[in-house]
């Protein structure tokens, strides 16, 4: 018998890991972020989730460690991969 993830989790790394072929391509209304501590991974999220105040949290420490110079040449969020994962997880259920 094997755990399983609720639906609302699967979809959002499903909808955040749109790994394609071409790392360049952002859906419209979207918008890529790199993610991590250490190693930075890509993830491609609705701009909707801008103005929502726990997003708007991790912005503003993105704006305290980098100001706007971001190294991955996008915007760059300063925080572990699982716990973003778990903050637009809920974001994605709202």
């Amino acid at each position: 018998m094997g755990i399983r993830l609720p639906s609302v989790i699967l979809h959002a790394k499903q909808v955040l890991k749109l790994q394609s072929r071409n790392q360049t391509y952002v859906p419209k209304g979207h918008i890529a972020v790199y993610v991590g501590e250490i190693q930075k991974t890509r993830f491609v999220v609705p701009i909707s989730y801008l103005k929502h105040p726990s997003f708007l949290d991790l912005l503003n420490r993105a704006e305290e460690e980098f100001g706007f110079n971001h190294p991955m040449g996008g915007l760059t969020i300063p925080c572990d991969e699982d716990a973003f994962i778990d903050l637009t997880s809920r974001l994605h259920a709202c």
